[in-house]
């Protein structure tokens, strides 16, 4: 897919590095700015596919990114959000997730060196999917082992949730592990079972799973 892309990170350098690195990728940066208030602005005006943040900016650089993210997911849905962190803040993930993982993103600046990764999970989220950090869904895991329902799971299980939480497919998690897709569908019936979590079509039951832990 070509996104439309708003970027809104105050270090100059790497703010022009996301520039290129999305544009040599097909997409379009329709503005970079360096704060949050630029940044709703921006989003305003151009109505992005995709939005990439920074969490910390200025004034206070604590999350001025983030703020502003959850004010784009709760004024623009159809706009996808995918916040950058230097490190694992867990309590960030869940609320930028929280009510709905569809379309949000949440990575380590360092996995921008990784461009594939990096070019997936911005095309992934533009286009309503999820994608966290890897490193990030480790410690949230760790975490919420002690929680009802996901201490019973397998350490199989548990990989296969992990991998859920990045947002990938069954099919990704089959190629992932080397495995068929009717085994993944297994793993994830079993998940969804022991996580106490019935068919309902009122609700995605991959983004509750994820929430479960998160929340935990």
């Amino acid at each position: 897919m070509n996104a439309r892309v708003v970027i809104a990170e105050d270090a100059a350098l790497f703010r022009a590095g996301l520039t290129r690195l999305i544009e040599d990728h097909g997409h379009r940066v329709c503005a970079a700015v360096g704060d949050g208030d630029a940044l709703l602005a921006a989003v305003a005006d151009h109505q992005p596919d995709v939005v990439v943040a920074d969490i910390r900016m200025p004034p206070t650089h604590t999350d001025e990114g983030l703020r502003a993210a959850l004010e784009i997911r709760r004024q623009h849905p159809r706009t996808g959000v995918l916040v950058l962190s230097q490190y694992i803040e867990t309590k960030y993930t869940a609320r930028l997730l929280e009510g709905n993982a569809a379309g949000a993103g949440y990575l380590l600046k360092e996995r921008v060196a990784d461009v594939a990764e990096f070019a997936d999970a911005l095309e992934r989220v533009a286009a309503g999917g999820t994608a966290l950090d890897p490193e990030v869904v480790g410690q949230l895991l760790r975490v919420s082992r002690r929680a009802d329902g996901v201490a019973a799971l397998t350490a199989r299980e548990r990989h296969v949730l992990a991998l859920m939480a990045e947002g990938r497919s069954n099919a990704g998690i089959a190629g992932a592990l080397v495995v068929t897709g009717g085994t993944v569908e297994k793993h994830v019936a079993s998940i969804f079972d022991k996580l106490g979590l019935p068919p309902d079509e009122a609700d995605n039951r991959r983004v509750l799973a994820v929430l479960r832990y998160l929340s935990s």
